[in-house]
């Protein structure tokens, strides 16, 4: 009995020893971002027994799970504390609008637990978890009048450099998973250059060589260098102040007469594996899901097909995730996409590419975001209607890379040059750089016809063009070059014949 004794009493000496001490305000900022917030104490010599003082200063963690997502982002905050005069205006601020916290609160409780379960396996503070309440209202579809998107507002330039694709059929910046591992990639990064989640945040806001920059110059003058110690834009001096309010709620909700709306401690969606091109509408079908839900999940497509070799997964509900793979398997009611993609052979006017594939213009505009007064350059990749016959889907290197470009559709005025002694059709054609076609088109004569000296000659310039030459011109409105390409010499119309009314 007395061996068991001293046995069971170095079993709970060694437990004892093996204690994590306790995480402190202060902690993240000497910890590496990268490694786990809570070490574990292994004794390095023969086991002692702990005194009542030695033991005060360490605890045994707990096992018990957080009740909400709510407790376990309370759990992680490790980010030192800002305590100041902007914190507290930041607070009044958010407290006094009780409608505006509860629609961002319940906005985010799609994307939480995945943000959390990130930083967790990072080992990063969960304070950042609430950034994106800062920066988009937790709105994945946010766009900021600098052209920033999603809700941890990329920029496209730091979204590239990130491997956030933005092609014709979708943006990763606006996507929940691809955007969250690019933010917190971002954040690790910024961390690793100034050690210091103050000075990281700033950066994420200004730009980490703004913060740089601002550093050095305090440096230089003998001042301090602490987030509240730069000279920096009015957005970034609130920048931190706002999360700390933000943290501050979370932290205490009741002190601020706030209620949080329960978040469970569970995943809200489920990845699932795309094979095929399918419409959006059918994939919220077979789910069993709303289209606005499916798009609150799936906020990088902006187009009415998903391309598989483009993006392979898709996110839906937890409990609507088996219902898909289910109904997906008994699917045999017809095809699964009605939209393919169609590269643009040659620059040409949206009422011509309109013609090619079979749509009306205004379908074909609206489809693929085509402005006013565009033509649509060489190489643009355009949705098109899918014939029920075709079976191929997008190929991967298009539905990676496809983009979309634009040129203006040049204007021009009916204008009247007078030939010159020898002038002939082919020379005025080079002479104005037009089409040896067009001109005798123009003009009602062959392509191998001469003109008679001072003969006049009619012409389709463009606007400046005819301005500038010594032509007489005519008083007829300005029109499309690629309404007039065959147009005879008189009134001017559009491609076909018919009389073009659009004013520019």
């Amino acid at each position: 009995m007395r061996l068991l004794h001293i046995l069971g009493l170095a079993s709970l000496l060694w437990l004892t020893g093996c204690a994590t001490t306790a995480p402190t305000d202060n902690a993240a900022s000497t910890t590496d971002p990268t490694t786990a917030s809570h070490t574990p104490l292994y004794p390095s010599g023969p086991l002692q027994p702990i005194t009542a003082s030695a033991a005060s200063g360490h605890t045994v963690a707990g096992v018990s799970a957080p009740a909400d997502l709510w407790d376990r982002i309370r759990r992680g905050f490790s980010m030192p504390d800002l305590d100041t005069d902007l914190v507290r205006d930041r607070e009044q601020w958010y407290a006094a609008r009780p409608d505006y916290m509860q629609r961002m609160t319940e906005r985010s409780s799609k994307y939480l637990f995945h943000i959390v379960e990130e930083l967790e396996r990072r080992g990063m503070p969960t304070e950042l978890a609430l950034l994106p309440y800062i920066e988009s209202a937790f709105n994945p579809q946010a766009v900021s009048s600098a052209k920033a998107a999603g809700m941890w507002q990329f920029m496209p330039a730091t979204g590239t450099y990130f491997d956030l694709k933005q092609n014709a059929f979708r943006d990763d910046r606006r996507d929940v998973l691809a955007s969250t591992r690019a933010a917190l990639d971002y954040l690790q990064k910024l961390y690793g250059m100034f050690g210091d989640w103050h000075l990281a945040l700033a950066a994420y806001n200004w730009g980490e060589g703004s913060v740089a920059r601002a550093i050095a110059r305090n440096e230089k003058q003998g001042l301090g260098t602490r987030y509240t110690e730069l000279t920096m834009p009015a957005e970034t001096r609130m920048y931190v102040p706002k999360l700390q309010a933000v943290k501050n709620i979370v932290a205490n909700p009741d002190k601020f007469s706030t209620e949080l709306p329960l978040i469970e401690n569970h995943p809200y969606f489920q990845s699932v594996e795309i094979t095929r091109d399918m419409d959006v509408t059918l994939v919220a079908s077979l789910a069993g899901v709303r289209l606005e839900d499916f798009r609150a999940l799936n906020p990088s497509l902006h187009k009415p097909v998903i391309l598989a070799a483009g993006m392979p997964q898709i996110l839906l509900p937890w409990e609507n995730a088996q219902v898909f793979r289910k109904n997906l398997e008994a699917y045999t009611e017809g095809q699964y996409a009605s939209w393919t993609v169609w590269t643009v052979p040659n620059t040409m006017s949206v009422s011509t590419a309109a013609q090619r594939t079979g749509m009306s213009e205004n379908d074909l505009r609206q489809v693929n975001g085509i402005p006013p007064r565009m033509m649509i350059k060489a190489g643009s990749a355009l949705m098109v209607p899918r014939a029920a016959t075709m079976r191929a889907d997008v190929p991967g290197h298009l539905a990676d890379n496809g983009q979309v470009s634009f040129t203006p559709e040049i204007v021009t005025r009916r204008t009247t040059v007078r030939a010159g002694k020898r002038d002939t059709v082919a020379s005025i054609a080079r002479r104005y750089k037009v089409s040896t076609a067009d001109v005798a088109d123009w003009n009602d004569v062959k392509t191998s016809s001469k003109f008679k000296p001072g003969e006049q000659v009619v012409m389709y310039l463009p606007v400046r063009l005819a301005a500038t030459s010594l032509a007489r011109t005519s008083a007829k409105q300005p029109i499309s070059r690629a309404t007039v390409r065959s147009a005879k010499a008189g009134a001017p119309t559009r491609k076909g014949g018919t009389p073009s009314k659009r004013k520019r």
